[in-house]
Parts: C-alpha cells; structure tokens; sequence
C-alpha cells in the first residue's frame, strides 16, 4: 500500500525516488560508457557517486534511507547528477530533510477561504475559478468551475477533492481529452506536496484511497514522477458544449503558501472560448431554474 508516513515510509519516499531518477539516465547522457552486460536500465550507483564526486558507500546509504546528514552542496550534486528539475530538486530535499516522527494521530483543522476571496472566486462569471488547497482539496470554486467539472459544492466536504474527482468519478474519464496526463499530473502533484507535508495524515488515508481504488494510480504513485504547474493549457471534451481548450494560471494565495489560484481562460474569438460563453449561460440557466423551482 502506497504511504506518505514518516519513520520507515520516509526513507522508502527516499529510496524509491533516488532509484526511479537514476533509472531514467543512461550513461550516454552523461558521457560514460555503457559496456557490455549491463543490467540496470540507468545509472548505477556508483556511477551517480563518481558524477556527484561522492563515494559509492556514502551514495548507497544515502540512497537506502540511512540517517545521513546531507548537505546542500552534496544534495544539489547529486540533483545535478540525476538531471533533477526544479521541482525534483525541490522534493529531494524535502525528502532528505524531512523529520522522522511518526504522522500526526490529530489531523489540521480545515483550511478557509478568507470572504473576500471567496466573494471575489464567485463574482468571476465567464472564467472558471478555484481555490485549492492541501492535498488537492477544493476550498472554493465558482459556477463555471463547477458547470467544468462538477458541483464541488453538493459533494460532503472531504470528497471535495481534485485527484479524488479524477481518479473516482467516471465522468472525469470522460472530461478529459487525455485523461491519463491528467491523472498523472494529479499524482505528481500530490508526490510534491507530499514531500513537503510528510506527517499529513489525511493525505496518507487519501493515498491509500486511490491506491486501493485505482490500479493507474497505484502504478503511477510507485512512478515518483513530482511535478508543479504554475501554468499551463488544458483540453476537455464536454458532454454539453463539446471541445474546449483552457490555458491555466496558478497562482498562491497572498498570506495562506497552501493555498492556489487557478484560472483558466480560452482564447478570445476561439471555438473554445464560445463553448465557454455557452457553457457560462447554461450554468446561469440551471441556477435559475433552481431557485425558481426552490
């Protein structure tokens, strides 16, 4: 079962992100030579020791989750070694510096949008916005957000989740043009800030949620791939006004770093941002008839 505890499943994170980094680089990469019988797909380890300038005991513990103080200059050697990029260089350091107690038994209180946010999420009416918080949690999100996707808001408060939807609801399968890079993206997202919040004990029982439930994502959480998106484009084929193409911006929250901004916006004249138009006022539609039929 996949875990984001502290304690052992510290240095298992550890282990098990170093060897994945190493099995993506050939030597060829890096200017060595392959030679013949070679059995590992990547690097080996004493091949990262020499291109870190480390010594190949002192990379295998590190490698194997010993108690190793590591410093900057050898983690960003070994970052610079493996090919890290930014966000990989930022969760191996998280991952090396992480605290080894054992995951909280008291979970956080639950994140807030401060009202002025919120007020300012909803009054945007022709651009799908969110507020995301830990774990992927949706923390607020407007109509046309939820006419995008689905009504965040009528789900009981822990299902309001993004890898939770893309994962365990069959219409985000449906949703997404690509719905495995979309799965993927959430499981990466989900390793980074697992790095950072190791003693998060719910997102430990979400982990082993989608682990249980979802083959892909029990495969694609051993992958180790971590990633940040600070913007980006996204497609969707929706049942209701068909193609759409999204370009994304994340964005933190001034005052709260675990909470995020995202926007998304079609190109002006486009097809996309006429289905979005169209999608704008059936939302608006169906509220109506909501509150006429309430």
């Amino acid at each position: 079962m996949a875990s984001a505890s502290s304690g052992a499943g510290d240095k298992a994170e550890l282990s098990g992100f170093l060897r994945s980094r190493r099995a993506r680089v050939t030597p060829q990469q890096v200017g060595l030579t392959a030679g013949a019988g070679r059995r590992v797909p990547g690097l080996r380890r004493e091949e990262v020791a020499l291109l870190a300038g480390l010594s190949a005991d002192y990379y295998t513990r590190l490698e194997r989750g010993r108690p190793i103080n590591a410093s900057d200059t050898v983690l960003d050697a070994v970052a610079r070694a493996l090919r890290l990029d930014d966000a990989e260089r930022t969760h191996l350091f998280d991952l090396a510096r992480r605290p080894t107690a054992r995951t909280s038994d008291s979970p956080a209180p639950p994140q807030r949008v401060r009202p002025g946010l919120h007020r300012l999420v909803d009054s945007l009416r022709d651009t799908p916005a969110m507020i995301i918080g830990c774990r992927m949690d949706v923390l607020a999100a407007n109509p046309l957000t939820r006419a995008l996707y689905t009504d965040f808001d009528a789900m009981p408060r822990r299902e309001r989740n993004v890898a939770r939807y893309v994962f365990l609801d069959p219409a985000a399968r449906e949703l997404f043009t690509d719905w495995a890079a979309a799965g993927r993206d959430a499981v990466a997202s989900l390793h980074l800030y697992a790095g950072r919040h190791p003693q998060d004990a719910l997102l430990t029982e979400l982990i082993a949620e989608l682990s249980d439930q979802d083959d892909n994502f029990r495969r694609w959480w051993g992958d180790h791939e971590v990633v940040e998106h600070a913007y980006g484009t996204k497609n969707y084929r929706h049942p209701r006004v068909g193609e759409i193409t999204l370009d994304f911006e994340a964005l933190p929250v001034p005052g709260d770093p675990d909470q995020t901004l995202i926007l998304q916006t079609a190109e002006p004249g486009s097809p996309s941002a006429r289905a979005l138009r169209s999608l704008s006022d059936r939302s608006v539609a169906d509220d109506s008839a909501e509150c006429c039929a309430g």
